[in-house]
């Protein structure tokens, strides 16, 4: 679990629709919550449990109702609406269940689009975009329209996309809900590799249980409420990255060893030569 500076503060968020009215309908009781940079943190609860309209608050797709709510240093209730575009544009990375690309666009164009909206300049987006679809394996693919592409290598391409500004969060609401098992673990194996290599702060919504245990930490919601939170139990990612780790020091070692060793022969040899 990441011990860094916290970039997610809730405090007594309370979340409204149809205030004022006979059918005024309350959706978020009194949510607190931190969540600290670089950590992969999953939130669970049966439908109607106000998951999403949390998700919501926490990207600034809406603005809570009542409350405290501070991101990266910066308070929303101080924040006028080109901070808050801009919030969103740069500083958080949105990965839906339904992929949101763009139609008649291909891979490459819609993860380009961020960029083109931050003023990136035309070459700069391209290269960047090329790279990462590179990192979701999915350079094969760059010129496919998103009719062309499989449930999997759609998620895949709006993965990339919502890095594409290299945001420091990402917010992924059921990412794998309309993914088949095998499918989704590669998209799950896709976060923890940008939670792991490259520090991203990921919000994982889901309602697999077995996919938030390998979170480092899970928040439950029921009706509103958080009603539990604990450490995830499944460390696979970890031990992978341990393995890689030893690997990496075992080759480095036995690069140094066979350097020293070739170093020493070729001393001898100049020796015999004399």
């Amino acid at each position: 679990m990441s011990d860094g500076r916290t970039v997610i503060s809730l405090e007594n968020i309370i979340k409204r629709f149809y205030v004022g009215k006979p059918n005024e309908l309350q959706i978020l009781n009194g949510i607190s919550l931190e969540v600290k940079e670089g950590e992969f943190v999953s939130i669970v609860g049966a439908s109607g449990s106000g998951k999403t309209t949390l998700m919501n608050v926490i990207g600034l797709l809406d603005r809570p109702t009542e409350g405290k709510y501070i991101i990266d240093g910066v308070d929303i209730d101080q924040a006028d609406d080109d901070e808050l575009s801009y919030i969103r544009n740069q500083k958080i990375g949105f990965v839906f269940q339904t992929y949101n690309l763009i139609p008649k666009t291909n891979a490459l164009k819609n993860v380009e689009l961020p960029m083109m909206y931050a003023g990136v300049s035309m070459n700069e987006r391209r290269k960047r975009a090329e790279e990462l679809l590179k990192i979701v394996d999915m350079q094969e693919r760059m010129e496919h329209l998103p009719e062309e592409l499989s449930g999997g290598q759609k998620q895949r391409v709006a993965i990339a996309r919502s890095i594409a500004n290299n945001p420091a969060i990402v917010l992924a609401d059921e990412p794998t809900g309309a993914l088949d098992s095998k499918t989704g673990r590669s998209v799950m194996d896709l976060f923890h590799k940008l939670n792991v290599e490259q520090g991203k702060t990921i919000i994982l919504i889901t309602h697999s249980n077995e996919l938030a245990e390998e979170t480092d930490r899970i928040i439950t919601l029921k009706d509103g409420s958080i009603i539990g939170e604990r450490e995830g139990t499944d460390k696979r990612w970890m031990k992978t990255l341990e393995t890689s780790e030893t690997s990496e020091t075992s080759e480095t070692g036995e690069i140094s060893e066979n350097k020293e060793t070739s170093e020493k022969e070729s001393s001898e040899y100049k020796g015999e030569e004399k």
